[in-house]
């Protein structure tokens, strides 16, 4: 299953490549959600081999999932690939300078199941993709405009 969305963005190709780096903001964002994020990287800033756990409850059932980043191409490509013991997938974000102050985005995430059960989860999760598209959509334009918003304040 496979969720994409393009997003243009009021702000430099590196500035928007950067703040996409920011892993901590969403280690922070996790736990703050109820997760227990574990960093297993030696690694002092955001590079190719960073590393997390991840647990958090799901359905009422408590799930782990192992993220490593794979891709990190500045200022174009950052890749993190995502591994369960059911599910596997990546978050890949694609960015392009279309003028000095504007960039755009676009970011693809799939997901593959390597169970029967998964398979079935996501067999039913494709009768709302229509709604679902619709949230991604909706919190990658949200998320653009948190780094407009950071861009025009200096941070």
């Amino acid at each position: 299953m496979q969720f994409s969305a393009r997003q243009d963005i009021d702000a430099p190709i590196d500035r928007v490549f950067d703040m996409l780096a920011e892993f901590e903001i969403y280690e922070r964002a996790a736990m703050r959600r109820g997760a227990e994020v574990c960093r297993n990287d030696a690694l002092s800033e955001a590079a190719v081999g960073a590393q997390w756990d991840v647990q958090f409850m799901m359905r009422g059932k408590e799930r782990q999932v192992a993220l490593q980043v794979v891709t990190f191409a500045r200022p174009n490509e950052l890749v993190v690939d995502m591994n369960s013991k059911n599910i596997t997938g990546s978050v890949r974000c694609d960015l392009f300078a279309l003028s000095k102050m504007r960039t755009r985005a676009t970011i693809v995430t799939e997901i593959k199941p390597l169970t029967l059960p998964a398979r079935l989860l996501i067999q039913s999760a494709k009768l709302t993709k229509g709604t679902m598209t619709q949230k991604y959509k909706t919190r990658i334009a949200e998320f653009a405009r948190e780094i407009e918003e950071r861009c025009g304040s200096g941070r």
